[in-house]
């Protein structure tokens, strides 16, 4: 499955969608994206303080599922902001890319 069918496929469960301004639902699903993150920071601090840093194949099932929980908030609010995930995914690839070429992959290399 490639990004833009994921995406079409998470729309189908999506009920925000629908505006193009930072409404309710769009709030809604930008803090849910914040909550799916902490929850994966929150497994890392667990994995770290109580089992000395060293994750086993529950945790990487866990851990599989928040990812997935935050790809489906980046597929909404893509979706709300008119993006596609194949288009975020390749600009990504191609920031790193320009980082790595300048030498600025280590730090704050975005270009302005």
């Amino acid at each position: 499955m490639d990004f833009n069918e994921y995406q079409k496929k998470a729309l189908a469960t999506d009920h925000s969608v629908g505006s193009d301004t930072v409404s309710a639902e769009f709030f809604a699903i930008l803090l849910g994206f914040a909550g799916e993150t902490g929850e994966i920071a929150e497994k890392f601090k667990k994995i770290y303080w109580h089992k000395s840093g060293k994750w086993d194949e529950e945790d990487k099932k866990l851990l599989s599922k928040e990812l997935g929980d935050v790809l489906w908030y980046v597929s909404s609010l893509a979706t709300h902001l008119g993006i596609t995930l194949n288009d975020v995914a390749k600009g990504n690839i191609e920031k790193l890319e320009s980082r790595v070429e300048r030498g600025v992959h280590l730090g704050n290399g975005d270009e302005r």
